[in-house]
């Protein structure tokens, strides 16, 4: 959703400001940044809020905000918008007299109540809403409760809001999205209703209470998304995976709902250059130390480094073609790389489940002596044993690993710097190292290779005497 081409999109967020920072139009004009697109503003209200609640409403008159969206429009030109709060009929009808003037892709979040359970709609103006406002909508994105409200009927599962979905559709938008962390399912399912068919979209609950601003960089993603001319399945699509990459990211300030982090999507494309950069240190390094050879196992030695919040192997880079032994030293076969080395991904997208910060991996060939220098560094390590896989574990491709280190945190009760395992039929033996940076443990690897040769020379000497 990040690629701009040509003109900048112009977005305007039509909502109610947090002072709190966490949502309403301050939510919405990162959610933009992070997107690419520029963030325009027309305050409706001015609250007086935190992460625990919303404590006084100021209502901007209905012309001011009427003025405010003439303002962009008539220099700027509006590519998409979105409303968030509208707290009174009078301003619900000044907002709809003036979008449909405009004809722009508009997207609806019908803000009825914050997180923290005070009402930002007034009970009157939700005849407006229904009336005035959904007509003009290109997509509404209710949450669980609004969408009862919208279609006066009770939902719990998907199929209620399915139900839910066709009435609301009813009243004009052409797209309806139900949201579903209130829903009654174990995964985050939200649907849409779109020309007369559904589609879900899923993702793993998460278990944290940074979720306040959901809603609004979901619904300000959306219209992001409407402004590249994005059709709307794909929209709601790429908004899903922003906000709730947002939330596992979010900021734990504040006593009560801390907010989500939209820029959290933006910090994380920034950070594919800095990881490519740094296995490009880590490798130069390695090369320029033939001793680290003696270290490289029979298939090879690879060091692998995250982005953050990274979630799939096209996420983590490593050396492409790994690092081999030749008779000069170690070489490595490519160049850094993002999606090349399964592998080490499938050991990082697993530890950092457990630990965010640990995510480089380097691998090398196992050794008694190397463990014990570790150990004697303070690193604390564990290990699986590959006999003891299960059945049902070892007959599906690519579950080996993650099995591995969830038994080695098992076994130690928390993330370890070091994971190994001493092989099987045909599996050679390997060691592990984890860290928060590649180039870190590429100076680590040089270091033990010194240890290592004083270790060997001694037991060399000892044996002669």
């Amino acid at each position: 959703m990040f690629k701009i081409e040509g003109k900048i999109p112009v977005v305007i967020t039509i909502a109610g400001s947090d002072s709190g920072g966490g949502a309403g139009i301050q939510a919405d004009l990162k959610t933009f940044a992070a997107l690419g697109v520029h963030g325009t503003t027309a305050i409706t209200s001015v609250t007086a809020q935190n992460t625990c609640a919303v404590t006084s409403v100021e209502d901007l008159k209905p012309e001011i905000i009427r003025e405010q969206i003439k303002a962009v429009a008539e220099d700027l030109g509006i590519d998409a918008g979105k409303t968030g709060m509208l707290h009174t009929e009078e301003i619900i009808r000044a907002v709809s007299s003036e979008v449909s003037r405009r004809r722009f892709p508009l997207v609806v979040d019908p803000v009825m109540i914050a997180k923290s359970g005070s009402p930002l709609l007034k009970p009157e103006a939700m005849d407006a809403l229904k009336s005035r406002l959904l007509p003009n909508a290109t997509v509404i994105t209710p949450n669980r409760f609004e969408a009862e409200k919208l279609a006066d009927t009770e939902i719990k599962h998907l199929k209620d809001a399915e139900i839910a979905a066709r009435k609301i559709s009813k009243m004009g938008p052409k797209a309806v999205v139900i949201k579903g962390g209130h829903l009654e399912e174990k995964e985050a399912v939200d649907i849409l209703y779109y020309e007369g068919e559904f589609k879900t979209f899923r993702t793993p609950r998460i278990d944290v209470k940074t979720t306040h601003g959901t809603g609004c960089s979901f619904s300000a993603a959306i219209a992001a998304g409407l402004a590249k001319k994005l059709d709307i399945p794909m929209a709601v699509k790429g908004a899903k995976e922003i906000v709730t990459l947002g939330i596992r990211s979010g900021l734990n300030i504040g006593k009560g709902y801390g907010p989500i982090n939209p820029m959290a999507y933006l910090y994380r494309e920034s950070s594919k250059y800095n990881v490519l950069t740094n296995l490009e240190k880590a490798k130069a390094l390695i090369e320029a130390t033939p001793e680290v050879a003696m270290l490289i196992p029979e298939v090879g030695m690879n060091v692998a480094m995250a982005i953050p919040y990274a979630q799939g192997i096209d996420e983590v880079a490593a050396i492409e073609g790994r690092i081999v032994k030749t008779s000069e030293g170690a070489r490595a076969v490519g160049s850094p790389k993002f999606g090349c080395s399964l592998h080490l991904a499938k050991y990082i997208l697993e530890i950092i489940n457990h630990n965010e910060k640990k995510m480089a991996a380097l691998n090398l060939k196992f050794s008694d002596d190397t463990l014990r220098i570790l150990e004697q560094r303070n690193m604390t390590t564990s290990f699986y044993d590959r006999k003891k896989e299960p059945k049902e574990i070892k007959i599906v491709e690519g579950m080996t690993i993650p099995w591995g280190v969830k038994e080695a945190i098992k076994r130690v009760g928390k993330v370890p710097d070091v994971i190994f395992h001493r092989g099987d039929i045909g599996k050679e033996p390997m060691l592990v190292i984890f860290g928060e940076q590649a180039y870190d443990l590429a100076k680590l690897l040089t270091e033990l290779t010194k240890e290592l040769k004083k270790t060997w020379k001694q037991t060399q000497y000892t044996s002669k005497s």
